[in-house]
């Protein structure tokens, strides 16, 4: 079931967010970066409504909190959503956000790995300390997450500042024994810890594929809603499924290739490019 709405009708998201040299070099350097006001308070406004209602139609975690596993608890996930609603698609796809991916990555153009609607419930856990490139078989370190609240947040997500640049931090899925590890390897290396927070609704946080980060719990009273888009380098190749995690990846992200393939399956279109 998708929406009945006609998406057109909603904000376009082609105006271009203009990121200066040093905001630029500030990603580069450190990993992360806040870029308050990506969307304006009524463009958003009129995608929440559209993101939160496909979270509940799609959403299969039905389990009481304490009965779900550290994992299970920091979220409600559903991924792809820009497949089965056409609203969402448009917000999924928009130019405005592809234009700053590839600005921070510093390449020609970006395709689309996935969405995904990260929504913490009241009480919801914490998410441990995980990098998102270990899920991933590409051949690239260009990768970008855009993480964006859908309301006011006050405790956003903690990043170990130039983490992303350590080639010996390197870690395991996400779950109680990834916090551990990183954990340790983070007071081993001193790398400072950047909290992120308050945010407003349309502000937007974006990570490289290798930060080691982590989300607080929630807990306050509210859903916690947050969008995600995730970006990758135009050109990459399918890169090695060498664990459980990245195959998993390759056939649900990835469909019908194979590790060596151009990474263009038909469920990652190409979003923007310079050259038009």
């Amino acid at each position: 079931m998708s929406s009945t709405l006609d998406a057109t009708t909603l904000p376009a998201l082609t105006g271009e967010h203009h990121l200066d040299a040093a905001q630029v070099a500030a990603f580069r350097r450190d990993g992360h970066l806040v870029v308050p006001g990506v969307c304006t308070p009524s463009e958003l406004s009129a995608y929440r409504e559209h993101i939160g209602a496909a979270v509940r139609r799609l959403n299969q975690e039905h389990r009481p909190l304490e009965e779900r596993d550290t994992y299970g608890r920091a979220f409600l996930q559903v991924w792809n959503i820009w497949l089965r609603d056409p609203a969402v698609a448009r917000f999924v796809l928009a130019h405005r956000f592809a234009r700053m991916a590839a600005d921070l990555m510093g390449v020609d153009g970006v395709r689309l790995y996935h969405d995904q609607a990260l929504f913490k419930e009241p009480g919801g856990g914490h998410t441990p300390w995980h990098q998102d490139r270990y899920y991933w078989p590409l051949d690239t370190d260009h990768t970008v997450t855009m993480w964006m609240p859908l309301v006011d947040v006050e405790a956003g997500m903690e990043f170990a500042t130039g983490s992303h640049r350590n080639a010996d931090m390197r870690g395991t899925r996400i779950s109680d024994d990834s916090d551990a590890h990183f954990t340790q390897k983070l007071a081993e290396t001193g790398a400072p810890i950047a909290a992120v927070g308050p945010l407003r609704s349309g502000d937007a946080t974006f990570h490289d594929g290798w930060m080691v980060h982590r989300a607080p719990g929630n807990q306050t009273g509210a859903m916690r809603e947050v969008m995600t888009v995730i970006y990758f380098a135009d050109g990459t190749r399918v890169g090695p499924a060498d664990s459980d995690e990245r195959r998993a990846d390759l056939g649900r992200w990835l469909p019908g290739l194979h590790p060596g393939d151009l990474a263009a399956s038909e469920i990652n279109p190409l979003l923007y490019h310079r050259a038009g």
